[in-house]
């Protein structure tokens, strides 16, 4: 697998501690969430995403629920485009989760429900992006983010 070059900025964040857990304000859904790794993963690809790569706000849905082999399955991060059609899937895993093989089977899988054309998996250190050729049946390793096609 193609690594992405690039390292992503530190954002300054809302946080809150509440009962000795800290909770990290989630800006898209306007709510305070649990803190976990994973989720500081998440929240800094979607400022990335907004920030650096201009994708707009409301393009973006947080832990966006799908029906796979019917079981509901959440997807991390789903950014649409001006037709509202899921475009991008991105899995947001912990700093401490190695990003495999298995991780990109994972948001496959959800592309399978869909059919976006760019998957991406992250877990803050390693970022790898691909775009999914559907006539061919193949995909591409892509060198950076792409910018959001509106």
């Amino acid at each position: 697998m193609k690594k992405i070059n690039i390292s992503f900025p530190q954002y300054q964040f809302r946080i809150e501690r509440r009962n000795s857990i800290e909770y990290i304000f989630d800006s898209l859904r306007k709510k305070f969430v649990a803190l976990t790794p994973e989720e500081y993963v998440r929240q800094t690809l979607i400022n990335y995403l907004i920030q650096e790569k201009q994708y707009s706000r409301s393009f973006i849905a947080v832990e966006m629920a799908i029906n796979f082999n019917s079981m509901i399955k959440r997807c991390d991060v789903v950014v649409f485009n001006k037709d509202g059609k899921p475009w991008l899937i991105a899995e947001c895993k912990a700093p401490s989760v190695k990003i495999t093989q298995k991780t990109f089977d994972q948001v496959a899988r959800y592309n399978l429900t869909l059919k976006v054309n760019y998957l991406l998996v992250t877990n803050g250190h390693e970022i790898y992006c691909c775009k999914i050729d559907f006539d061919k049946n193949s995909f591409t390793m892509l060198d950076d983010i792409p910018s959001q096609v509106l």
